[in-house]
């Protein structure tokens, strides 16, 4: 059976929503919002914009508004508003949002060619294709996606891509004790090669 280009593309950004929201499982409000990086890369966060950025591609560029307010991405709204929830938006309402964009998505995907044109008013280069919007928020969401994975490991300990299939090897933790050492070991080796390098250069 052949699968269409259009089917092909709305599975693969269905795959990678997923991916991203199944690394909230289990955690709760504090463990969701936690700041993991420097920069202040949080669970919660990602799907925050990640879910707001697909509701303005599938919406507003092909005129079809979603009817959401989203004043995180107005143009007087703070910094990164839309990387974090504050603490009087809960982690169901985004989770909801998520929802709303993915059923936004699927209606505008049912509506258009992909060849139906739209404008991106926060781009440059217009008119844009469905088709093109569909590669662009896909490559939005596996981006964030894994910024998810390294987030959900830091925050307790869980790694994979899904449920079903975690793409990681079978090992034990004194294995995995023992190849963390091995890298590491690895990292100051090929460190002290360049630095040798460098002086005798030098």
């Amino acid at each position: 059976m052949t699968v269409s280009e259009k089917d092909l593309l709305r599975a693969k950004l269905d795959e990678v929503r997923g991916a991203l929201l199944w690394k909230l499982d289990g955690l709760g409000e504090y463990e969701l919002r936690r700041p993991m990086t420097p920069t202040g890369t949080n669970l919660l966060g990602l799907v925050k914009h990640t879910a707001s950025v697909e509701l303005d591609y599938f919406g507003r560029v092909f005129g079809r508004p979603s009817g959401i307010a989203l004043p995180w991405l107005a143009d007087d709204a703070e910094p990164n508003a839309d990387m974090w929830a504050t603490p009087d938006q809960t982690s169901a309402e985004i989770i909801a949002l998520s929802r709303a964009a993915a059923e936004r998505t699927a209606a505008t995907v049912d509506a258009l060619d992909l060849d139906a044109q739209g404008t991106v008013p926060w781009w440059t280069r217009n008119p844009v294709t469905l088709r093109q919007i569909l590669v662009h928020v896909t490559a939005e969401y596996a981006r964030h996606a894994g910024h998810a994975d390294i987030v959900r490991e830091l925050v307790d300990g869980s790694a994979g891509m899904r449920p079903d299939a975690t793409n990681l090897p079978a090992v034990d933790d004194e294995w995995l004790t023992d190849y963390r050492q091995r890298l590491e070991a690895a990292a100051h080796e090929a460190a002290r090669r360049s630095d040798a390098r460098v002086r005798i250069d030098a």
